[in-house]
């Protein structure tokens, strides 16, 4: 019988670890499949769950379109915001990238991370993800990985 690893995001570092996610990844909005990958990122921060940096050439670009908000992570630099447009309907800041983060970072650069709660689904190895509590943080939540985590009500001051 094969058991999964459980991993503690208590265990993870800070600042946080990049890490290349040897599974796949999959994210659909509104029907449609937006990226699918095998050559993606995780990004493991003491409470978060992991967030998930897919490659642009694994993602529908043609529903992209980057908005001018903007945010700056103190480990990564500064992120920018993109919606996803499909016909008629925008989820807006769908995903954020680092167009030029820190060098550490660097494998990232030009990568998408999507907010799992905005999207239909998202898949971490066929398993179906929660999304990370809050409105900021973009972790997914997969069986294997245990809390609590950073994000909901009364955890700010984490």
């Amino acid at each position: 019988m094969n058991e999964k690893k459980s991993e503690s995001v208590w265990d993870y570092p800070r600042p946080p670890k990049l890490e290349a996610f040897k599974g796949t990844v999959k994210v659909i909005a509104k029907g449609i499949t937006i990226a699918e990958s095998s050559g993606s990122y995780r990004v493991l921060e003491t409470s978060h769950p992991p967030v998930y940096y897919i490659p642009m050439e694994d993602i529908a670009s043609e529903h992209l379109q980057k908005t001018n908000k903007s945010s700056v992570c103190e480990f990564k630099g500064k992120a920018t915001y993109w919606n996803l447009v499909m016909d008629e309907e925008v989820i807006e800041n769908a995903a954020w990238s680092y167009e030029d983060p820190v060098p550490v970072y660097g494998a990232i650069a030009g990568c998408l991370a999507f907010y799992a709660e905005k999207m239909d689904a998202c898949y971490v190895n066929d398993e179906q993800v929660k999304p990370q509590e809050g409105n900021f943080y973009g972790g997914w939540i997969t069986s294997d990985v245990t809390g609590p985590f950073k994000g909901g009500e009364g955890t700010e001051g984490w």
